[in-house]
């Protein structure tokens, strides 16, 4: 947090430079559902870092966990520094009207856009920690057993409501079978014959969202996708076992649409610039994942490719080191978080210069410009260049 000292160059000579971080002022959180604690309370501890105070709204999906979080910060905060207002679109939409300093925005693309749109009318920076259609390369040279297992767990935990969740599976041609084979055997392991029973398998957050991932099943379905584990669904409990689709239609919803959910897509390559071209046809994705022991295909896909994150030989690790940024590009998001990121994404760098020197030493660039002067340009031009 203290002033950073920086160089100045010898054409500033007579002066000291350096960058003074201060709050931005008034800074809103608008948190999401799927780690409600997590990604309400990292953001509000890196902008309170930077000096800011702070109106938090977290989401109405889960009120049980927004009623916590407000009794937490109301018990640790007076109003005037950190207030949590709880409540649903209208009260969101009603907090994007007004005047902030800085909006930190962790959801969905679709709803970033209204909120950067909301930001504009009054200048407001934004950081948007937004999602996308995270996708894992598989390749022939993979350790196949441990691929599986480490996609397995990241796709199904929290019922793939994770934003770095693995969207889909990019698998060399000759291991399409073992790959499927090894990641049955692992969602056995954690969740056994039957997930529905399993207490440490979740479930959907609700009706609108099980609805959602049950139509893309069925659209899936409708266009002959083949599935190779799973697919069952309970209406009464919001439940939808882990899932594995192949020879899915290119146009199918599952391949359109972030999935955020345990349905994992599987299509097969035969060269790595495949996926690499595939990706860059779309959105860059918030995280990419690669599996290999290749590393000329490690890295033609991390030249090749852009994405907020990437992670090598495993899934949705990167978000844990705070000495990572953690964030999006574009589509998936704008600004960086996470650590140190977080505290610059709440802050104004200013910039401090001193001039220290017992005399002026731009005196002979003030005008007039006389002919004399102009050599003394030209001379100085020349030597600094």
């Amino acid at each position: 947090m203290r002033d950073q000292v920086v160089p100045t160059p010898i054409s500033s000579f007579g002066f000291s430079s350096r960058i003074k971080y201060e709050p931005k002022g008034v800074v809103l959180i608008i948190s999401p559902w799927n780690f409600a604690f997590n990604l309400s309370f990292l953001p509000l501890v890196s902008a309170i870092a930077a000096g800011n105070a702070v109106i938090l709204k977290p989401s109405e999906n889960t009120p049980h966990s927004s009623r916590l979080i407000k009794k937490i910060v109301s018990s640790l905060f007076d109003e005037s520094e950190v207030a949590v207002i709880e409540g649903a679109v209208p009260e969101t939409t009603h907090l994007l009207t007004k005047p902030f300093n800085h909006i930190f925005f962790t959801g969905a693309p679709s709803i970033g856009k209204i909120v950067m749109k909301a930001a504009a009318k009054n200048l407001t920076s934004v950081s948007l920690e937004l999602g996308g259609k995270s996708p894992s390369i598989v390749d022939q040279s993979a350790d196949i057993k441990a691929a599986a297992t480490r996609i397995a767990w990241s796709k199904s935990l929290n019922n793939g409501q994770v934003c770095i969740a693995p969207d889909y599976v990019y698998l060399h041609h000759s291991i399409k079978d073992k790959f499927i084979a090894a990641y049955k055997e692992r969602i056995n392991k954690m969740y056994g014959d039957n997930p529905e029973g399993s207490d440490s398998y979740n479930r959907i957050v609700n009706k609108r969202h099980f609805e959602r991932l049950k139509n893309y099943l069925k659209d899936a379905e409708e266009r002959g996708a083949q599935i190779d584990l799973g697919g069952v669904t309970n209406d009464e409990d919001n439940y939808i076992s882990p899932t594995v689709v192949t020879e899915l239609d290119a146009s199918a919803l599952l391949w359109q649409e972030e999935i955020f959910g345990p349905i994992l897509p599987i299509r097969t390559f035969s060269n790595i610039n495949e996926p690499i071209e595939y990706i860059n046809s779309g959105e860059k994705p918030l995280a990419l994942y690669i599996y290999s022991r290749n590393k000329k295909n490690i890295q033609n896909v991390e030249n090749n490719t852009r994405a907020g994150g990437m992670v090598i030989n495993y899934s949705a690790t990167h978000y844990a080191n705070p000495n990572l940024p953690f964030g999006g590009s574009n589509n998936s998001g704008i600004g960086k978080g996470n650590g140190y990121f977080g505290f610059q994404a709440f802050s104004n760098a200013k910039a401090v210069q001193r001039h220290w020197a017992p005399f002026d030493i731009l005196k002979e660039f003030y005008p007039p410009y006389t002919k004399g002067k102009l050599k003394k340009f030209a001379f100085i031009t020349k030597w600094l260049s």
